[in-house]
C-alpha cells in the first residue's frame, strides 16, 4: 500500500484519539465531584437547647498574658500497706492580669487646667487562671486502683492552683501596671486630647472589727 494512502487512513484515527484524549481530560474533573448514588451519605442530627442564664457587664481591662508549662507529679496515699497512687502531667497554663475599670471612682479623675487629666487607677488583679487542657496531656498513672479518672482530676486541680501562685510570684501584677501605662495612657490621651498621668489609687487599710 502506498504511503500516502496509508497516511490519509491512519490520520482520522490518530485524529479521533486525540479529541476523545482532549475531551476526556476536560470532563473528568467535572465528573469527579459527582457522588457515586451507590455510595450511602451520612446523615448527621444535632439536638441542643441553649439557655441564658446570666449576663455580666464587664469592665475589666486585659493587659498582660502568662503561659506556663510545667510537669507534675501528683501523689496521693490511699491505703496504708499498699503503694502510692501516683499520677503525671505535662500541664500548659494560662493567667491574665487586668485592671477593673469598673472600680474607677469619680474622684479619681481629676483635671488640671486645659491640659492634664490624672486617673488614680485600682490595683491590677490576676483575672483568670486556668489549665489549657488542649495543651496538656497525662504522662503517666500507676497505682490508681481502678480510680484514674479521680486521680487525674485531683492532679490537673492542684496543677491549676499552682498556675495562680506561679503568675504571682512571677510579677504579673507589676507587668500589668507596667503595661496600662504603655498602652492605657496613649489611648486616654488620643481620647482627650490631655496629657494624661496614671497614678495608683492608695488603700485604706482594713480596721479590725471590735469584738
Amino acid at each position: 500500500m502506498p504511503l500516502p494512502r496509508l497516511l490519509r487512513r491512519i490520520l482520522p484515527l490518530i485524529f479521533l484519539l486525540g479529541l476523545g484524549w482532549f475531551l476526556w481530560t476536560k470532563v473528568r474533573s467535572s465528573l469527579s465531584s459527582f457522588e457515586n448514588p451507590l455510595t450511602p451519605t451520612p446523615q448527621i442530627t444535632v439536638t441542643h437547647n441553649t439557655v441564658l442564664e446570666k449576663v455580666e457587664g464587664l469592665g475589666r481591662l486585659e493587659l498582660v498574658r502568662y503561659q506556663f508549662k510545667d510537669v507534675v507529679e501528683y501523689k496521693k496515699s490511699t491505703y496504708r500497706f499498699l503503694p502510692d497512687a501516683k499520677v503525671a502531667l505535662i500541664v500548659a497554663g494560662n493567667a491574665v492580669g487586668c485592671l477593673d475599670l469598673r472600680k474607677v471612682r469619680p474622684q479619681d479623675v481629676v483635671l488640671e487646667g486645659d491640659s492634664i487629666l490624672r486617673l488614680a487607677l485600682p490595683a491590677p488583679e490576676l483575672c483568670t487562671w486556668q489549665v489549657d487542657h488542649s495543651k496538656s496531656k497525662v504522662y503517666s498513672v500507676e497505682n490508681g486502683f481502678f480510680q484514674d479518672a479521680e486521680l487525674v482530676d485531683a492532679g490537673y486541680k492542684y496543677a491549676e492552683a499552682n498556675v495562680r501562685t506561679a503568675a504571682l510570684q512571677s510579677g504579673i501584677l507589676a507587668q500589668t501596671e507596667q503595661n496600662a501605662e504603655q498602652i492605657l495612657r496613649p489611648m486616654l490621651e488620643t481620647m482627650t486630647g490631655r496629657r494624661v498621668i496614671l497614678t495608683r489609687r492608695m488603700e485604706l487599710p482594713l480596721l479590725p472589727k471590735r469584738q
